[in-house]
């Protein structure tokens, strides 16, 4: 059959797109996208640094031992992943200014799922986040202050990367549930009370009883305990496994609610 002398095509022989139209295409235009960002790239590759700077190198405790290495190791894995769950927060909420300008909603238009989109979106702020630990890692390096093996400083560098995938999803979840005027005011706040209450800044067992029963429980303990492991030489319990994967789940499963109810709008 056509129209006008053009043909129909002919719809029921038309097919999705796999993996939810998930592809290297749209992760790329969504990486360059990011990166344009100067003040959000400068913020969460500086400040990380210079909180090392100021607490990693005291002469006062930055050599003293800390199970496989000393301190200035500790701090500087501790300064590495609040710069990365910084980034990737900050990434993943940049979502909160395409709702703004109604690209959310355009993509109900497009073969695009949920679940590919909250996939892209947590991968494009690994990207953000790998600039901060890189960032502070080379700043320990060139110090020479934190010690510890070769294969520690890559993999407790890896543990943080990838771990930060976890606020990648908060940050996603959050853009799309919070106002886009204050949502990361908002959202700076909320890291700065997830890293006093996962131990990030004050050590856990300078705290009382019930402070640290409480912070089992928050966003942050489970990572902090699972990038220091390889250097305080402690193995990882199920609680801390259990704690990541966990809020991993919750700030994803959130992230796609919140997808699909912004996109369901008309």
């Amino acid at each position: 059959m056509s129209t006008a002398g053009r043909p129909i095509p002919d719809l029921t022989t038309r097919r999705a797109p796999g993996l939810g139209g998930f592809n290297m295409t749209i992760l790329t235009l969504e990486v360059r996208r990011l990166l344009r960002n100067r003040r959000t790239l400068i913020f969460s590759i500086v400040l990380p640094v210079v909180f090392f700077l100021i607490f990693g190198l005291n002469p006062q405790y930055a050599d003293e031992s800390v199970g496989n290495g000393n301190v200035s190791a500790y701090v500087m894995i501790s300064m590495a992943l609040y710069g990365a769950i910084l980034a990737t927060t900050s990434g993943g909420a940049m979502v909160s200014t395409e709702r703004a300008a109604g690209w959310s909603r355009q993509l109900r238009l497009t073969p695009l799922s949920p679940f590919a989109y909250v996939v892209i979106k947590m991968l494009t702020a690994l990207v953000l986040g790998l600039g901060s630990v890189v960032a502070v890692y080379a700043t320990g390096l060139i110090t020479g202050k934190p010690s510890m093996s070769v294969q520690l400083w890559i993999i407790t560098g890896l543990c943080v990367w990838i771990g930060s995938l976890v606020f990648a999803a908060f940050g996603l979840f959050m853009g799309y549930l919070l106002p886009t005027e204050n949502v990361m005011q908002i959202l700076s706040f909320a890291l700065v009370l997830f890293a006093f209450g996962g131990g990030l800044f004050v050590p856990l067992d300078q705290m009382s009883e019930l402070f640290q029963d409480i912070a089992v429980y928050t966003p942050l303990y489970g990572l902090n305990e699972l990038v220091h492991a390889p250097l305080t030489g402690q193995a990882p319990t199920v609680t801390d496994v259990v704690n990541v994967l966990a809020w991993l789940a919750i700030f994803t499963g959130g992230a796609i609610w919140r997808f699909r109810r912004d996109t369901a709008r008309v």
